[in-house]
């Protein structure tokens, strides 16, 4: 079977491109992506499922049923682009200023039709259903969870979860399935110093937040290389510092902003303390006030072990167990996670990059590109896994 669907799925390899590159030329951010919708949306209802729009604001739901009883797949693909101005000089480059697909969400939301199309030849066979999911606003955090809120995971409920990220730390013709913590839990972050303000010649008139907030952002360094074991991890970044206007007066507050990162609840729930602790204290220490509030963003993505598995398996028959890689883990983030801390799942790497190509660079870079070969790889995975659940041997 697995021949089968790479087959195919080759054979359709110049449609999935140029349903890609459409895509890519018209990027569309979080919650607008209402014309990546109407895309996916015309396409599900040309094969005959049940669709679902609207879902999450600017979400679409496709079920895929068959006649027989049987396990409900979900697959989930995410539609939004990044706030980048793109820099490829190709001729799908972005035709809208300051917006790109610099992440290949173009391609897993082309992946994701091209599966449902190869699995609809299969209906008659079908044993079960596959629910797709086409989320808006994962670069935000917020699209999964208003997915969820909306009932996506009602009616039917799923049995197991399956979601690819093409991925140019990694060589096409390789895929990367981690059992376990593949990608870290991710808060934001928001500290600020009030201090008082006062003349930048007379420092002792004052209580300055930004020696308070040098203070603080030295301190927090310490929080991981020695609150944390090392073979443990765990990042805080400070990556905004906003305080003053003039190079002659102290002002009275400074503004810290920032990330919080771990595989682990319980390291997370360390950084979250320590966080809290090195603000308050140092700045109190320096008599200013520090006011801290955390959002969390997204949760760890688990993979489930036996699922795992059984995706590395599918990828060892499809490219060579000595393509598969075992231990892909990124400390950023992806809210597929609030999907599969409630349903079982599986989300793997699609090595995406080719140095042949000057397919190299990293996601969120405004040169951002990938192998298309990745689509074929990955629309094969994806429906032979979802067929191992789905379709009789």
């Amino acid at each position: 079977m697995i021949e089968n669907f790479y087959e195919q799925a080759k054979a359709l390899k110049p449609e999935i491109v140029k349903l890609r590159r459409d895509l890519h030329r018209f990027p569309e951010l979080a919650f607008e992506e209402t014309r990546t919708a109407g895309i996916v949306v015309q396409t599900l209802s040309s094969l005959g499922l049940k669709v679902e729009s609207e879902v999450g604001r600017t979400g679409v739901v496709g079920l895929l049923e068959g006649d027989q009883p049987g396990p409900t797949v979900l697959v989930r693909a995410d539609m939004d682009a990044l706030p980048i101005d793109e820099e490829n000089q190709v001729d799908y480059a972005s035709t809208r200023p300051g917006k790109m697909h610099a992440c290949g969400h173009d391609g897993h939301t082309s992946i994701a039709l091209t599966v449902a199309r190869l699995l609809n030849e299969h209906r008659e066979s079908l044993q079960g259903r596959v629910k797709f999911i086409f989320q808006p606003a994962e670069e935000t955090g917020k699209g999964a969870e208003a997915m969820i809120n909306d009932g996506v995971l009602r009616d039917p409920r799923p049995d197991v979860s399956l979601g690819l990220h093409v991925w140019n730390d990694i060589p096409v013709g390789k895929v990367g399935v981690t059992p376990g913590p593949c990608m870290a839990a991710a808060d934001d972050w928001r500290c600020v110093i009030t201090g008082r303000g006062g003349h930048g010649a007379a420092p002792h008139q004052t209580r300055d937040p930004i020696v308070a907030a040098a203070q603080i952002i030295t301190a927090l360094q310490s929080i991981v290389s020695r609150n944390i074991s090392p073979l443990e991890t765990g990042v805080i970044t400070v990556g905004r510092v906003n305080g003053g206007d003039a190079f002659n007066v102290i002002p009275p507050t400074v503004e810290l902003k920032g990330t919080i990162r771990a595989f682990d609840q319980d390291i997370h729930s360390l950084l979250r303390r320590r966080l809290k602790e090195i603000c308050e204290g140092v700045a109190a220490s320096l008599q200013c006030q520090a006011e801290l509030s955390i959002d969390q963003m997204t949760l760890a993505v688990d993979n489930d072990t036996a699922l795992s598995a059984r995706v590395a398996g599918f990828a060892a028959e499809l490219l060579g167990a000595e393509n598969v890689i075992s231990d892909v883990r990124t400390m950023g983030s992806e809210d597929m996670s609030y999907f599969m801390d409630e349903i079982p799942g599986c989300f793997f790497f699609i090595g995406s990059a080719n140095p042949d190509h000057d397919l190299i660079y990293p996601h969120h870079n405004p040169y951002f590109d990938f192998d298309e070969d990745a689509l074929v790889i990955g629309a094969a995975l994806l429906s032979q896994t979802i067929a191992s659940f789905v379709l009789p041997e």
